[in-house]
């Protein structure tokens, strides 16, 4: 099934405070594209922007799907829901109050998700045999890599076709952070997903991704084709792989 969305010249801003300038990227159909750049620099920003969090100041975002044409520039997030994207949040941003079960009910708030609840649910708990176990347990109560299941599973609960992860590694061991990443590819395959995935660990990012993006104050600096590409950049050997 067809499906791109283009974000072109997204300007973004706090206040007096320029978070994103001018950023444009593309992904599409099939495809994990990764945004890689260090904290402060506007991957967080850019995908607030794509899911309506935070309105761009100037710049439009499209999203093609199926053959209709949608500007969701404007739209609230959950009109973007409903089109078939779903954002895991950096720091995961689950109701820690609530169940398991209860934080995965609520991400099938997609109408037309509504009607393959039980069967995302147990495809989620398939995927994360923990949160079978602890399905009645207060999501504020489980472990931060417990918690990084159940973000991605409840993002999964709205059947979305397009998935945006933010910073999945953040706070997590570097094992949790490796069966982390290679969960997010088992998911993108068993699923048909389109991904784009912020993160800072360069290393993990680019085992599962087809190409990608540096960000750099901002601006988009660099648009690696591969990850060929991307090893050989001179920005990702002076921040990642410790040389010039």
């Amino acid at each position: 099934m067809a499906l791109r969305l283009t974000a072109s010249g997204i300007d973004a801003r706090y206040g007096a405070v320029r978070a994103l300038n001018g950023a444009s990227i593309e992904v599409n159909a099939g495809e994990t594209v990764v945004l890689l750049g260090t904290n402060g620099n506007g991957k967080s920003t850019l995908m607030k922007c794509l899911m309506g969090v935070v309105r761009p100041a100037s710049g439009t975002i499209v999203l093609e799907i199926d053959g209709q044409t949608h500007d969701i520039t404007r739209l609230a997030t959950e009109e973007i829901v409903g089109l078939g994207v779903a954002l895991v949040p950096e720091g995961r941003r689950l109701f820690p109050k609530l169940t398991v079960e209860e934080n995965l009910m609520l991400g099938a708030y997609r109408k037309s998700a509504r009607a393959q609840i039980a069967d995302n649910l147990a495809f989620a708990y398939e995927a994360f045999p923990v949160l079978v176990e602890r399905r009645r347990q207060l999501a504020g109560t489980m472990s931060g890599g417990q918690q990084q299941m159940l973000a991605i599973a409840r993002a999964l609960m709205s059947s979305p076709r397009l998935l945006l992860i933010d910073e999945p590694s953040v706070g997590l061991s570097p094992l949790l952070v490796a069966q982390t990443i290679s969960k997010i590819e088992e998911l993108k395959q068993k699923f048909g997903l389109t991904v784009l995935m912020a993160e800072q660990n360069f290393h993990q990012a680019v085992r599962i991704a087809d190409r990608g993006y540096i960000i750099v104050h901002g601006a988009i600096a660099f648009e690696g084709k591969t990850v060929a590409e991307l090893r050989s950049n001179e920005i990702v050997k002076q921040l990642y792989l410790g040389g010039g």
